[in-house]
């Protein structure tokens, strides 16, 4: 996997690939990275990247030539919106706007981004990018949530993050079987040493060696979780039917109102 960040500030992305897993990963040849800096295609001495928006308004919108200059640089052609679907397959790259109007990213989506060999992820800055650019380049259009950061270079790292550890061999895929979201449930609790933290004591259960048994607890914490801080994760679930008869079954009984307070 092939991660091309066009960005008025490299310098916030390249720390993110110098660190921890990901620069294990880039050392072993699994992740490449190259950081654009938009600045460089500009016209004018000044490097000047944004101009007012037409029709007025505060603000100011990042300039198309740039970008489209940046983009040219790594071998992403001009495309006509119509002809998008036809043109993603010619490209080196699949382009990804990061934008509040954008469609929401989410785990599904992060699993099909991980399958490209290449995501060229725009970073807008101020008011956006012009139009135009999005007509011309881009597939994706991306929020990372239901509000508007001033940086696009954070969002573009949620995704990165969010796709580069489901890359075959980046981790080791038996972490990524239980953790939030997969088979459509949050998380189950994590513990370790210290047995007690400041009273606290870790779950009898974990400490057992019953190996069926702390299976069965997991779960019942999964639902549960779920159940209490996303419900609409158990109600779009069930919808599509993706839950097997015991998760259902545990959905059921957690669900009930005559349930004591330690229960729930």
């Amino acid at each position: 996997m092939k991660y091309t960040v066009l960005t008025l500030f490299p310098e916030i992305t390249d720390a993110f690939f110098t660190t921890s897993i990901m620069a294990k990963a880039i050392k072993r040849g699994i992740i490449e990275y190259q950081a654009i800096n938009i600045r460089d295609f500009a016209h004018d001495k000044h490097k000047t990247c944004d101009d007012a928006p037409y029709g007025g308004g505060p603000g100011m919108v990042m300039l198309a030539e740039p970008i489209a200059r940046a983009l040219e640089f790594v071998n992403i052609s001009r495309q006509d919106a119509e002809n998008a679907k036809n043109a993603k397959e010619e490209k080196e790259g699949r382009v990804i706007y990061l934008s509040p109007s954008g469609r929401q990213f989410t785990q599904e989506l992060a699993k099909e981004l991980a399958k490209e060999q290449e995501l060229v992820l725009i970073c807008g800055r101020y008011e956006g990018i012009d139009q135009r650019i999005i007509d011309r380049y881009v597939d994706d259009e991306i929020s990372v949530g239901d509000y508007v950061l001033s940086s696009g270079e954070v969002a573009a790292l949620a995704v990165i993050d969010a796709t580069y550890r489901l890359v075959d061999s980046v981790i080791c895929a038996d972490s990524l079987t239980e953790e939030s979201f997969s088979g459509g449930l949050l998380e189950y609790p994590q513990f370790t040493r210290p047995e007690v933290f400041d009273t606290m004591k870790v779950p009898e259960i974990l400490l057992s060696g019953h190996h069926e048994q702390i299976r069965l607890w997991r779960l019942e914490k999964r639902v549960e979780k779920t159940l209490r801080l996303r419900p609409d994760l158990i109600q779009r679930g069930r919808e599509l039917g993706i839950f097997n008869k015991e998760i259902n079954g545990l959905i059921d009984r957690l669900s009930r109102p005559d349930l004591s307070d330690d229960e729930t």
